[in-house]
């Protein structure tokens, strides 16, 4: 079964897609996915589907629900003498369990991907840490289950998602820096930056790019812009990171440039 959590909810068997249209179903298939070969326990996905208000007849509500996931997985199994419902949508003591091969969901590929880019890029390979961090934020089509109601546990879940592709920006964008290919990614920090209009380290990053492309003025601007947001929302001035790399482009600090000039 091939499964894509990052962004809308797909799960296809031989080409049919098995991802049912009601509400509480498509919570529990993304549950299961996004813990595929891990048994998921009862309370969770009650807790998932009911939050703290678990009606009497949840135990034979979530039955059911399971019951129309197997027949959607018959359905597009069409057949298939060798593989049943029972063993794609396998029931283990305490709980239910989604097995799948290797490589058959897009989130366990970003996983690996964004591991090896982590790896790459603390070894100072900044060409391969650019390439698989690049890779790995490729396959996301959009915010994890965009067409999924999420409960208590899938808020988690998204949210640790979430999370795991922003360091992995980062760290892709900080190995461009040290490729010195600050002019490109120039347009996408400006985005990035009007999006998380508090993140430091994507101002930071941005800053460090204008520095390296001849506009430290707008370096500067940039600076100011995160500053007057921090305290206007939180009565906070930015970091002393922050206002450490402020001075530095004040003062055309070489440290700012790269060592070794590199392109590609």
């Amino acid at each position: 079964m091939e499964i894509k959590v990052l962004g809308p909810l797909t799960a296809r068997e031989n080409g049919v897609s098995v991802v049912p249209t009601a509400a509480k179903p498509r919570q529990i298939l993304a549950l299961l996915a996004l813990q595929a070969e891990r048994v998921v326990t009862v309370p969770t996905l009650m807790m998932e589907i009911w939050g703290e208000n678990i009606p009497r007849s949840a135990a034979t509500t979530l039955q059911t629900y399971i019951l129309q996931l197997r027949r959607r997985i018959t359905q597009a199994l069409d057949g298939d003498p060798t593989r049943q419902a029972k063993d794609v949508l396998v029931t283990q003591h305490g709980g239910y369990l989604l097995q799948i091969q290797p490589g058959q969901i897009d989130v366990q590929e970003f996983t690996r991907l964004a591991a090896s880019g982590r790896a790459a890029h603390e070894a100072g390979d900044h060409r391969a840490a650019s390439d698989l961090l690049g890779q790995s934020l490729r396959m996301w089509q959009g915010p994890a289950l965009v067409d999924v109601r999420v409960g208590s546990v899938l808020e988690l879940e998204v949210l640790r998602l979430e999370e795991d592709r922003m360091a992995a920006l980062e760290r892709r964008i900080d190995a461009d820096l040290h490729l010195g290919r600050h002019t490109e990614i120039v347009p996408e920090l400006r985005v990035l930056v009007a999006q998380h209009p508090m993140h430091e380290n994507f101002c930071a990053q941005l800053m460090t790019a204008l520095h390296r492309a001849g506009a430290a003025w707008r370096a500067l601007d940039a600076y100011q812009r995160l500053r007057e947001t921090l305290i206007e929302e939180l009565g906070l001035e930015p970091s002393p990171r922050l206002q450490r790399l402020h001075q530095a482009v004040l003062s055309a600090d070489p440290a700012l440039e790269l060592s070794v000039p590199a392109k590609g």
